[in-house]
């Protein structure tokens, strides 16, 4: 017996259904779909979500809050991160974007008053807290809020 002369068992292979080519096919006119209805005609599905005409869950659960979506959303970077800076007296935010706090920049940066700081900084961020704007005015330094 070689490779090229196996054939499978009689009967155990049966041939595609080739629909709509006929009446003579047995699977001609309707292609096997029956007659009218919402499943013989084109596009007469529902969708995945659709639960018989019943209520769909996505509208039965009750929706909560409000998200304002022309909101600011910050990056925030800490008065205790400032301490990579220690001896430059000017940081921009240039500046704080090269020392990789975060990959990108959302709609700004912000100081936070986490953390301490010992050495006096001028810094320029698009919005600062008022704790933060203290505590580095207390070590003589400066905050340029930018616009």
């Amino acid at each position: 017996m070689k490779l090229s002369d196996l054939k499978p068992i009689p009967g155990s292979k049966k041939s595609r259904k080739r629909v709509g080519r006929g009446t003579g096919s047995g699977l001609g006119t309707t292609a096997g779909y029956g007659n009218k209805g919402q499943r013989s005609t084109s596009g007469g599905t529902k969708g995945k979500s659709f639960e018989g005409g019943q209520l769909p869950l996505t509208r039965r659960i009750p929706k909560r809050g409000f998200k304002n979506p022309f909101r600011k959303e910050y990056s925030v970077i800490n008065i205790g991160d400032l301490e990579v800076f220690k001896g430059t007296e000017k940081v921009g935010v240039e500046d704080i974007l090269r020392a990789g706090f975060f990959k990108k920049m959302k709609d700004g940066i912000k100081l936070l008053s986490v953390g301490d700081i010992d050495f006096p900084i001028k810094i320029s961020v698009h919005k600062a807290s008022q704790k933060a704007v203290e505590k580095i005015r207390a070590k003589g330094g400066d905050v340029e809020v930018l616009v």
